[in-house]
């Protein structure tokens, strides 16, 4: 299982692709690409919002599913979902809708 990760280019905030071809602000609203079509595709999305200067760093990134929930395999990853190790009231972790997913 695969997700498609970027950087949004306007203000370098962590995305991933989720459904309509929307960048979403949480892993849990991501598309899951489940075989190699799944990730042509996704990956072509990714290549033409690189195009259009909307995100950068665009990468299929490997996941699995926990307890009902998306988690990325890397720890690189993991963070950038998330947010900071250092502090809990920074980052995706402070935001309400995250704190509830995670």
């Amino acid at each position: 299982m695969k997700l498609l990760t970027a950087n949004r280019l306007i203000d370098g905030e962590a995305v991933w692709l989720g459904e309509g071809d929307v960048w979403v602000e949480t892993i849990d609203k991501a598309v899951v690409a489940y075989d190699k079509d799944d990730e042509v595709r996704l990956s072509a999305v990714g290549l033409m919002s690189l195009n259009n200067n909307v995100v950068v760093d665009v990468n299929l990134i490997d996941v699995e599913l926990v307890d009902g929930a998306i988690r990325p395999i890397r720890l690189r990853e993991r963070i950038r979902a998330e947010g900071p190790t250092t502090h809990l009231h920074f980052g995706k972790q402070a935001r309400p809708q995250a704190a509830a997913n995670g």
